[in-house]
């Protein structure tokens, strides 16, 4: 089912696009770019329960691998949307070992977890053997984000079970009393970045980190990043447009200065 897998097994990164607008026309059309992966936002991004069933409805046409940010690592909401049929879970904000098995717990079925069965969606578009196979193909992403998180990553990633990490370097950077921002090539924080890379790939997780352009996503690739996110649906359109106006309101002002002699 999870073609993520796939390409971790042949050693490539992944590269996941980030959905913040609630809306099914938008997910198509993301699903259609050729994204390996794609993640609903339902932390920061606009999205919840009722408005993510129409966006994971409009990536079922897609090749794009389903992921979400649940709001907090909380077991109703990762298995309501395990159950939507969502094949990855980041969740933020997990601080210590602790917090890791909990939340790994809530994403798996007995024997390794204490999620409850219910798939309505996720076996109506995997199959009736969704049950099954379902432990082997979800994947589990703990947000590090935290100067507690970064103290405590070598017990975060003995979790059994557990997929990788996930750095959200705007709140690594507020932790550490920084500029909240993304793409950050500052101490301590682009230490701790090098450092989970690293000790990620020697425990055999998965490192994922969010970036703001291309350029940094190839850099992180480059220091073992499997997982990387360039800026999200909203950042791009907004991005865009202000360029545009931008643009346009240079060369209104051009032309009234030439006007005005």
């Amino acid at each position: 089912m999870n073609n993520l897998l796939k390409i971790w097994k042949e050693n490539k990164p992944v590269v996941n696009s980030w959905l913040s607008i609630p809306n099914s026309f938008t997910a198509e059309a993301f699903g259609k770019m050729g994204w390996d992966a794609i993640t609903v936002d339902m932390q920061h991004g606009q999205t919840d329960y009722s408005s993510s069933i129409a966006m994971l409805q409009a990536l079922s046409s897609s090749t794009a691998t389903p992921m979400v940010r649940v709001p907090w690592s909380e077991p109703g909401i990762i298995m309501r949307m395990l159950d939507l049929g969502v094949l990855g879970i980041i969740a933020p904000m997990i601080n210590t070992k602790e917090d890791c098995e909990k939340f790994v717990s809530y994403c798996y079925y007995p024997p390794i977890g204490q999620r409850s069965f219910g798939p309505m969606r996720a076996q109506l578009i995997y199959g009736s053997d969704y049950f099954t196979n379902a432990n082997e193909n979800i994947l589990s992403f703990a947000m590090i984000e935290t100067q507690q998180a970064v103290d405590n990553l070598d017990e975060i990633l003995s979790v059994p079970n557990l997929t990788g990490v996930y750095i959200g370097p705007a709140d690594m950077s507020s932790s550490y009393g920084m500029k909240p921002k993304f793409d950050v090539k500052e101490d301590p924080v682009f230490s701790n970045i090098k450092l989970i890379a690293k000790k990620a790939n020697a425990k055999g997780k998965i490192a994922g980190i969010h970036n703001g352009t291309t350029q940094y996503a190839k850099e992180m690739i480059d220091l073992g990043f499997k997982l990387v996110t360039i800026s999200s649906d909203f950042r791009s359109m907004s991005t865009h447009a202000q360029s545009v106006i931008d643009e346009m309101k240079a060369q209104k002002k051009d032309l009234n200065q030439s006007e005005a002699y």
